[in-house]
């Protein structure tokens, strides 16, 4: 029974809202780090407004999407290591707007926690501007949710919006892709942010701790390996986009190759991927040996080393490197494109003896 003496506050209740202001107060030049055209970034408000003629568009068409990061957070939550999964935030939605050939013009976060920490929060919403700074989307705006006994202390939640335009006569569909067309992977950064409720088991299992020298990658503990944040492939993409290279892009999330390629073909026609084109990097061979992982799901869980799958016509292949290359990516010639057969809606995903280390070879499909 409370006492009929005591007045309580908000505080009382466990939400500080003095904290949450100061929070505010603490990231407004991160926010405002990611100044564009048609925004001024500007935090506080109730709404924010975007002014696409200012943005240099004609005919526009909106393209918007949603993400979080996952269990990824876990990891981050156990490593104490807070800066960069807002970075991975932002990879997942504007990777996700570019396949359309939208341009990012800006982003929303919000960030719910059981306990505020000022610090923690600041670590978080840096990375998110970093992430929109590489893609040239303005934070402009978003949500601190403090609310305790919904999350345990320490642990918090993430979740991006964002919005961006392309002009109605340059949406990429994949309509155009025909027989004939190359698949170009362009290098991922790691495990980007699918797939780690299995790799978290993985660790479980093997007993390791996210603080213990990673066996892969010198001179980095376990969990910043798996922290290194998602590629944010906009301005190659952009780059290529510009000069008419693209007829589809597929990000490469969860599903993997066997789920996300098929999303961007039409009718009539399949892809090969021939995983013997590149070499699983180490993160994904600890990963395949640790579990025993099989080649099927080892392609529809991870990205195995490639983000970002282009479409391009055959005789722009070269071309296309060179720009990709030009803008920071590694490339990787994949797959072809030919003609399905009838009984054959699928993208076909193939290696070879001693391929990612497997010594058989192998075919996964995926249904359209």
């Amino acid at each position: 029974m409370s006492s009929q003496n005591k007045s309580y506050s908000y505080k009382d209740a466990g939400v500080d809202i003095d904290a949450g202001n100061a929070l505010v107060d603490a990231i407004k030049p991160a926010a405002a780090s990611t100044r564009r055209e048609g925004c001024d970034a500007g935090l506080g408000g109730f709404g924010a407004l975007f002014d696409l003629k200012a943005a240099g568009f004609k005919d526009p068409i909106l393209v918007s999407g949603t993400d979080g990061v996952g269990t990824k957070l876990k990891v981050a939550i156990e490593s104490g290591k807070h800066d960069t999964v807002g970075i991975d935030l932002v990879a997942m939605c504007v990777n996700d707007l570019i396949v359309q050939g939208a341009e990012p013009l800006f982003f929303l976060d919000y960030y719910a926690t059981g306990h505020l920490s000022i610090n923690v929060g600041k670590a978080i919403i840096e990375g998110i501007a970093e992430g929109c700074r590489q893609s040239n989307a303005a934070l402009i705006g978003g949500e601190t949710a403090e609310m305790p006994g919904m999350y345990s202390d320490g642990d918090y939640d993430l979740a991006g919006f964002c919005v961006g335009a392309v002009e109605r006569s340059r949406i990429i569909d994949g309509s155009k892709v025909g027989a004939g067309d190359v698949v170009l992977g362009l290098a991922s950064s790691g495990v980007h942010s699918n797939g780690f409720s299995l790799v978290r088991k993985l660790v479980e299992v093997s007993g390791i701790s996210y603080d213990d020298p990673c066996s892969f990658e010198d001179g980095k503990t376990f969990g910043e390996a798996f922290l290194e944040p998602t590629r944010i492939y906009v301005k190659s993409c952009l780059a290529a986009l510009k000069e008419d290279m693209v007829k589809a892009l597929s990000h490469i999330t969860g599903g993997g190759f066997v789920e996300n390629i098929p999303r961007i073909l039409p009718k009539g026609v399949t892809v090969d991927v021939d995983a013997s084109r590149w070499t699983l990097p180490p993160i994904f061979d600890w990963l395949r040996v640790t579990g025993n992982i099989t080649p099927l799901e080892m392609a529809k869980t991870f990205n195995c080393g490639i983000g970002m799958a282009v479409i391009v016509p055959a005789d722009k292949v070269d071309e296309a490197t060179k720009i990709f290359e030009a803008n920071g990516e590694t490339v990787h010639y994949i797959g072809t494109v030919r003609t399905a057969k009838e009984s054959e809606p699928t993208t076909t995903v193939t290696g070879n003896a001693g391929s990612w280390g497997y010594q058989q070879a192998w075919t996964a499909k995926s249904a359209h």
